[in-house]
């Protein structure tokens, strides 16, 4: 049951971790002189980056 609380907890944090990638990526963006995301886009890479980095963080987890 404590599982199903932490991945409703979990999902402001990925609307609100996706709204700071877009906000970020456009103060860097002309830097390198790539073009803006927009908040579609910042989800996509943001939902990639979290099922990439998850199992490793599940793996340290369990270690301890």
């Amino acid at each position: 049951m404590f599982g199903y609380f932490v991945i409703l907890g979990a999902i402001p944090g990925f609307f609100l971790s996706s709204l700071i990638l877009m906000a970020m990526w456009g103060v860097i963006a002309p830097r390198f002189g790539i073009e803006d995301i927009n908040y579609t886009t910042a989800m996509l890479i943001n939902i990639t980056l979290w099922l990439s980095v998850a199992p490793l963080a599940a793996a340290g987890w369990k270690r301890k």
